[in-house]
């Protein structure tokens, strides 16, 4: 154990002790496929102001997605929304899938993010441009040997004038490729520019679209990760998918219940709270193949208060809690991120995310937590 003060909201402090949890252990014979939507560590000594450039640490970014993979979880890569099209770049994502997929042990589980991001939408830009913007970028995933995860398009959203310009774009690219692909339905709650996806702003009517889709292509269609935070949703589109086509999802608020599942089915995971929890994770995941699904719940539903606070709104955000708690983990030795994101909490919000983290039984080490966590809240003004 260790102790650790941390600030209250009107400028008070208390002390909040720490306790260790269990150490992770691997994983196997899942009954559900589960990839952690990794983050990127940052080179905190790069010469580069937010909105310059991109500098990774790559050792520290290679060594985190190794964590992973030891614990049996598959890397989702490059799709991180909170970085992916707010400071990481194509070029710098592409690199960083090649360096992956370069690493990757055999038999490791990993699916690459292809978008658009390197087209800037606007109004002269055409639906054959994003098509060609999306056939680029696939065309370089699957030539590292990765799977695909067709991303939301900034730019088809300013493009498309009806449903049917998503049918022509989902369509003509999910035919181009080599290995069926993971569709991503990213809510505009993640990213604002993504509004009216599917083109309509009602979410059941662009499920319509986005189903009819999925059933013209389901032979290239491996599955598809919604994101709207939205439990009702999912489980009505869930029970809609053609018999090949599986639900990854993305639902950070609601995890535990739809990857459980009900008597209709259940959801796989392709989640960014995977990233800070992928301990608790395994476990959750190793008891509920053992059948023993009150251990699932124990290992899973105390980390959920601590999901819905880092990706509280506004959402697009939560990769600063997500990096944090790395940095309080040892996954890397600074809290420093990609674009200054680092700034994007408050202080108050890092200091909830140390006492939900703990209440989780997510540290191992309390005494290296408290160590670590002291100079940030130093730094941010906090007596300690």
């Amino acid at each position: 154990m260790a102790n650790l003060i941390l600030p209250t909201t009107g400028g008070g402090t208390e002390t909040v002790t720490l306790a260790a949890g269990p150490v992770p252990a691997p994983g196997g014979n899942w009954t559900r496929t589960a990839y952690a939507a990794a983050h990127v560590v940052a080179d905190p000594l790069a010469d580069l102001d937010p909105g310059e450039g991109v500098s990774v640490d790559w050792d520290r970014t290679l060594a985190f997605r190794h964590h992973l993979w030891s614990l049996g979880l598959g890397v989702a890569e490059a799709m991180d929304t909170a970085q992916r099209g707010m400071g990481l770049d194509w070029p710098t994502s592409l690199d960083l899938i090649r360096r992956s997929m370069e690493v990757a042990p055999d038999g490791a589980l990993i699916a690459s993010g292809a978008g658009t991001d390197h087209l800037v939408p606007g109004p002269d830009v055409t639906i054959d441009d994003v098509i060609a913007a999306y056939e680029m970028q696939c065309e370089a995933v699957e030539a590292t040997g990765s799977r695909v995860i067709l991303m939301a398009s900034r730019a088809l959203v300013k493009a498309a004038k009806s449903p049917d310009d998503y049918a022509r774009v989902y369509g003509r690219v999910l035919s181009g490729l080599k290995q069926p692909a993971i569709l991503h339905w990213l809510g505009e709650m993640f990213d604002p520019a993504l509004a009216g996806y599917w083109g309509d702003a009602d979410h059941m009517a662009a499920m319509d679209t986005c189903l009819s889709v999925i059933a013209d292509n389901a032979d290239k269609v491996d599955g598809i990760k919604i994101s709207l935070l939205s439990a009702e949703k999912e489980i009505a589109m869930r029970r809609r998918l053609p018999d090949d086509v599986v639900m990854y999802t993305g639902d950070d608020f609601n995890y535990p219940d739809l990857i459980e599942g009900d008597d209709q089915g259940f959801s796989h995971a392709l989640l960014g709270i995977f990233d800070p929890i992928a301990g608790a994770a395994c476990r959750a995941l190793t008891s509920l193949a053992e059948g023993d699904r009150a251990a699932y719940r124990v290992a899973f539903d105390p980390t959920v208060p601590l999901s819905r606070h880092i990706f509280k709104a506004p959402t697009r955000f939560y990769k600063t809690g997500v990096v944090f708690l790395a940095y309080l983990m040892g996954h890397q030795d600074h809290f420093t991120m990609v674009a200054g994101q680092e700034s994007a909490r408050s202080t108050l919000h890092l200091a909830e995310a140390i006492r939900l983290a703990n209440a989780a039984q997510l540290f191992t080490d309390p005494e290296e937590v408290a160590r670590r966590a002291k100079p940030v809240f130093q730094a941010r003004g906090v007596s300690v």
